[in-house]
């Protein structure tokens, strides 16, 4: 048998040449990736190995959901790996137009629950995610929905606007971050993140909530707890959890009822952690303080939602990953997830391994 070597400028290493084969050999499947903003980083590590055939439409509302829809089912089939950008479902349609060697879908995004996990699972179809890469950017969005909520700035960016501003030493006070007590409901990598950037903010208390003890909250300095007295104690209440049958609507009239008058709610999972109807009527009722949301149900929330009407309410435009680095760092995680998929090695991020 003949043995060759290929040479690489990366510290002067050989490669054995079955490296180059085996791309070569994959570059008969195909790869479809779901809209046309996906970044090159990603795309350029599809096109090394695969044949990739890339949606000319943007895969988000309303776009996303007509004109984007047909044209993925148009060039679903044959494919052996979908590359999913957004938070539309993927439908058992466009499953059934794929074909049986659809064999992975990798979702550019840290949730799943729009990637109809049942229904690969009944397909023997892998399923990856792409956690941890965005915990910074998200954190960062937490820490700002608490001060923009705490320190009211929707009240005083419409004075701005107005240009009516409230003189007064005692005009529009805010609440203090200084002290605090801040509750995190799900200390993952973005409950970390967070947690450690507000570590400067002189927050008396940490508390966190979850299925069990993480063994990095004790570098952390939080204390785990129950759900009820982390509603019962915490000045903030961060959510950074994903949406599950168990968690969503986690937010309700009952559990808002047991936070402080004074708390501010923070939401940068997914909108349907919330009842949005109660968290209405606790904000309006000033049963609670104020909240901070990134995500809510629908995206794009319309602008005469009866939410939008509130003076306590802070909301951003579902914005937590969207830096150039971290974008760019999720589409090379999902890239590579189907390259591995698809070479037969171990997803880096599995969901469905």
């Amino acid at each position: 048998m003949l043995y060759a070597f290929i040479v690489t400028a990366v510290a002067g290493v050989l490669l054995p040449a079955h490296n180059a084969l085996t791309t070569n050999m994959t570059k008969n499947l195909k790869v479809l990736v779901s809209s046309n903003d996906y970044p090159s980083s990603g795309l350029d590590v599809l096109r090394e190995h695969f044949t990739v055939v890339q949606s000319p439409y943007c895969n988000f509302g309303e776009e996303g959901a007509n004109e984007n829809k047909a044209e993925l089912l148009k060039l679903i089939p044959g494919s052996s790996a979908l590359v999913w950008i957004s938070h539309h479902p993927i439908t058992k349609e466009l499953l059934d137009k794929a074909g049986p060697q659809l064999k992975i879908v990798s979702t550019a995004s840290a949730g799943y629950n729009h990637c109809n996990v049942p229904e690969l699972k009944a397909r023997g179809i892998k399923l990856s995610n792409t956690p941890n890469v965005l915990s910074s950017a998200v954190a960062e969005i937490a820490v700002g929905l608490i001060l923009g909520a705490a320190r009211r700035f929707t009240e005083n960016l419409d004075q701005v606007r107005r240009g009516e501003w409230e003189n007064g030493f005692d005009k529009v006070l805010g609440q203090d971050v200084r002290g605090s007590t801040v509750g995190i409901v799900g200390l993952g990598g973005i409950g970390q993140a967070t947690v450690k950037r507000l570590s400067g903010f002189e927050v008396g208390k940490f508390l966190y909530t979850g299925h069990r003890e993480k063994p990095e909250a004790k570098a952390l300095n939080a204390e785990f707890t129950s759900l009820d007295n982390l509603l019962e104690q915490s000045d903030f209440i961060v959510l950074a959890v994903p949406l599950t049958d168990e968690t969503r609507h986690m937010i309700n009239s009952t559990t808002l009822g047991k936070m402080k008058k004074n708390a501010i709610l923070v939401n940068v999972g997914r909108g349907d952690l919330v009842d949005q109807e109660a968290l209405y009527e606790a904000l309006k009722n000033k049963n609670i303080y104020a909240a901070g949301l990134d995500v809510t149900t629908p995206e794009p929330l319309p602008k005469d939602h009866k939410l939008l009407t509130l003076p306590n309410l802070f909301v951003l435009p579902h914005i937590g990953s969207a830096t150039l680095r971290t974008r760019s760092d999720m589409a090379v995680l999902a890239s590579n997830n189907v390259v591995n998929a698809l070479t037969g090695k171990p997803l880096i991020t599995p969901v469905l391994p």
